[in-house]
């Protein structure tokens, strides 16, 4: 029992994880294949370009049905670990919240 929740923590923590890289891979995938839409993402409109800003932006593309237009494979694969990876590891941590309150 103790290793079963142990496992479960343990793969949330990997499915978090999992989705932090998704995003740097995602950005990594879009500068090298589609220069022309990181620009319109990495660019603000005014300011100077900053980390932060081009993180949020980020977010909102990804956020958005307009990163799957580019029907790039690898890309879309990278987005659906991105949404679906932090549902994974909150089913886990609340399934190991769930034995550790039932036991």
């Amino acid at each position: 029992m103790i290793a079963l929740y142990l496992a479960l923590l343990l793969i949330g923590v990997i499915a978090f994880v999992l989705s932090y890289v998704a995003q740097f891979r995602l950005a990594g995938l879009m500068r090298q294949r589609h220069p022309q839409q990181w620009k319109i993402i990495a660019e603000p409109e005014s300011g100077r370009p900053s980390g932060l800003r081009t993180w949020v932006r980020m977010q909102h593309a990804m956020r958005s049905p307009a990163i799957a237009v580019l029907e790039d494979a690898a890309i879309n694969r990278w987005l659906r670990v991105w949404r679906t990876s932090p549902w994974f590891g909150w089913t886990c941590w609340l399934a190991a919240l769930a034995m550790r309150l039932l036991h």
